[in-house]
């Protein structure tokens, strides 16, 4: 305890002298050019909207602009944008997601991701289906910490937000298309704008992409890996009057690659093939199916009954189909493949009421979830000639209430101060089937026929409180300190094979204290961010293979820690001149197990590093442009990125760690005058380098490790034509 109250200390300290060297600069500095004066960035961290540099939320935007510039095709291209984040592609197309040492790796229905992706405040409750294709963004926020207390259940780690862009005043479009790299092809189109003057907008965006596989199959010849997907999203927004707003949405997206994902194999298979010397040619006896189907509309209106009082309600319904086809063994031979079904879909309701004066804010509301998931798992072989069958049915209902206050105590100082109380019912069926006991190896999974059937049920509750201060020290500087809760869902373990192994997990819940600084220097010309958090969190969700007595195995999900993370992130921005402008980034985080209890019952976790939690991760770019005397602009940017050592399994095998590496990117554009059309080249990757980015860990069941690779060097030119 005294370690951390040191650590707080020291934060607090940092912000301080933070605080007043900014005081100083911001003061010293008053004759800069206005021109060069950064766009205030406007949030809705705190579900309304407020610049960025006034609210006490750690919380990263990236805007449209920046989303265009990098060639930004799915969230996963956040990644390097914000400091203590992991964002990327996992088995099974879910998106892995952890914010400061929090998230969660597994990708079956049963558990429920850390940290919560939203689609214009709509929560997207599976992994599979939240990993969006990147269309029509006005902007992505980042929050980081625990937000419970606004957006309830599995935001322990923090929320991705995803804000799509709303028709204008006049008729508008854009149009792009680019080509690259293994055979890319990327064509996109927006229309908008009003169809009844002051009534009725409308808007509609649409897009193909589509490339060639970044790895070779040797067995086959084929691609693996390649993508195609068709995106479409509408959108009517009606104002009947001044005071109430009805808008009405839908997206829709199928994503049909050629292939399934292969490994590459990190160690010896079975002793019939060894590891991959180069990680993008592989072997596997199939690659032939991942498809990912997620369709989805909301509803939201909004009524100002008076100047201070405005009713909100949002309805929406999603649906996703998902199949894949995956290799396990990632050899040219039968020995273990896997393939998953997944049907799932979701409802929710929430009814908001915010109320606004000089002095106090406040935002209450009832939020309602159910969800369906139907998944079916084969495990399947010829040379091990075992075949098994699994269907999990997991049906959520999730009902909450909250409360949010933010009290103006005078001029410079405000108190925030919320709660939210979520209680939810999960009903869980399995039924699983071993269908053959005959094996031409003898690996040790499962064999002899046996049926499992369970039923089981439980209901949770949580409460989520968070209270705050802020201070505005000046126009150009605030601190805050916060104090917050969150948790994550319990549920049954989707893998158990008898109803002594259905035990429910409980929720994984945390606490969280940051102290925080922001603040705009040099006359507008600068911002720059810090925070400083520590995070206490028990029963902690994690998943395991082990080995049973008879010598079979099993995985296990279970609750089975404590831990602390700790960190300091530092975000800037800055417009050195009229036409050039930096950003940076800064995260450092401390994140240890405080206990792991292992299958045998031993704490183990002197033995064991916390997933997907560098202890740094750090950017910086740049964005330069200069006009033309013959009209039109120039534009460059670059940028370098680095993280240092990960481990992305729970068993911290040292082979699927990856230790630190940099990435770099580059690209030139040229904007015709007035903004009509540009041309754009861009890099990712530019040195090629081959870094691990998560993997299985088989050693204690099958006996070898695979690994996935992030993506090679790659190049995209494209024209895109605005109107």
């Amino acid at each position: 305890m005294q370690t951390h109250t040191k650590y707080l200390l020291a934060s607090t300290v940092l912000t301080s002298g933070l605080i007043f060297c900014a005081g100083n600069v911001a003061a010293q500095d008053t004759t800069s050019s206005s021109s060069a004066v950064l766009e205030e960035i406007q949030v809705s961290a705190r579900r309304v909207s407020e610049s960025l540099q006034t609210v006490p939320v750690s919380v990263t935007a990236i805007g449209a602009s920046m989303l265009e510039d990098g060639d930004f095709t799915d969230l996963g291209d956040i990644q390097k944008m914000v400091p203590n984040l992991t964002l990327h592609v996992g088995d099974a197309s879910n998106a892995v997601v952890y914010i400061r040492g929090v998230g969660q790796v597994d990708s079956l229905a049963f558990a429920d991701p850390g940290v919560g992706i939203y689609m214009d405040d709509v929560y997207l409750g599976r992994a599979q289906g939240a990993f969006l294709d990147v269309l029509d963004a006005e902007r992505i926020e980042v929050l980081r910490g625990p937000q419970g207390t606004l957006y309830g259940r599995n935001t322990i780690g923090g929320a991705v937000k995803f804000v799509s862009k709303k028709p204008g005043d006049t008729l508008a479009g854009d149009a792009s298309i680019t080509v690259g790299s293994y055979d890319r092809l990327d064509v996109k189109a927006s229309v908008g704008g009003p169809i009844v003057e002051d009534k009725l907008a409308g808007k509609i965006s649409a897009a193909y992409l589509s490339r060639d596989g970044f790895a070779t199959n040797e067995a086959n010849g084929k691609d693996d890996s390649d993508k195609e997907t068709w995106a479409l999203k509408a959108g009517l927004y009606f104002t009947p009057t001044e005071d109430l707003s009805i808008d009405f949405t839908l997206d829709g997206s199928e994503s049909h690659p050629d292939t399934s994902r292969t490994p590459a194999r990190m160690t010896s298979v079975f002793g019939a093939a060894e590891p991959n010397d180069d990680p993008f040619v592989i072997a596997a006896d199939f690659n032939d199916l991942n498809k990912l189907d997620v369709y989805g509309g909301a509803a939201t209106i909004a009524y100002d009954a008076t100047d201070s009082l405005t009713l909100k309600s949002i309805t929406s319904y999603r649906e996703m189909t998902y199949d894949t086809h995956l290799d396990l063994d990632a050899t040219e031979f039968a020995f273990f493949g896997i393939y998953v079904h997944e049907e799932q879909n979701q409802f929710s309701q929430e009814l908001q009421l915010s109320y606004t004066s000089d002095a106090l804010d406040v935002i209450g509301g009832l939020y309602y979830f159910k969800e369906h998931d139907n998944t079916f798992a084969g495990v399947f072989g010829p040379v091990i000639a075992f075949v098994s069958g699994s269907v999990n049915d997991q049906h959520n209902k999730s009902y909450a209430g909250y409360l949010n206050t933010n009290y103006r105590m005078n001029d410079r100082l405000s108190l925030t101060a919320g709660i939210r109380y979520t209680k939810e019912k999960k009903d869980f069926d399995r039924i699983q089937e071993f269908f053959s006991a005959d094996t031409l190896l003898p690996v040790p999974i499962g064999q002899g026929a046996r049926v499992t059937d369970l039923t089981v049920d439980d209901t949770w509750s949580s409460w989520s409180p968070k209270v705050g201060f802020d201070y505005q020290i000046n126009d150009d500087l605030m601190a805050y300190v916060s104090a917050s809760r969150g948790f994550k869902s319990g549920g049954f373990d989707g893998r158990s094979n008898s109803a002594d192994e259905a035990i429910p997990f409980d929720p994984e819940t945390m606490w969280s204290y940051e102290t925080g600084l922001k603040s705009t220097l040099l006359d507008g010309r600068m911002t720059l961010n810090i925070a400083g958090f520590m995070n206490k969190y028990k029963d902690l969700q994690l998943s395991s293979f082990v080995a049973n007595p008879d010598g079979s195995f099993r995985a296990l999900f279970t609750n089975a820690g404590r831990a602390t993370t700790k960190g300091i992130e530092m975000e800037m921005l800055a417009r050195v001149s009229e036409g050039l402008t930096l950003q940076g980034s800064l995260g450092y985080m401390d994140a240890e197990y405080d206990e792991y209890i292992g299958p045998d019952g031993s704490d183990i976790s002197d033995m064991r590093h916390m997933v997907n939690s560098p202890k740094w991760t750090a950017r910086l770019g740049f964005n330069y442009e200069h006009q033309l005397q013959s009209g039109g602009n120039i534009r460059l940017m670059g940028d370098v990125n680095y993280r240092s050592k990960t481990y992305s399994t729970v068993s911290s095998s040292e082979i699927l760690a990856q230790d630190g590496y940099a990435l770099v990117s580059a690209g030139i554009a040229y904007v015709a005058e007035g903004g009509a059309w540009e041309v754009a080249l861009d890099g990712k990757n530019l040195t090629n380098k081959k870094y691990l980015s998560h993997g299985f860990d088989l050693s204690d069941s099958l006996g070898y490790q695979l690994g996935y690779y992030g993506n090679p060097r790659t190049w995209g030119l494209s024209l895109k034509t605005r109107f």
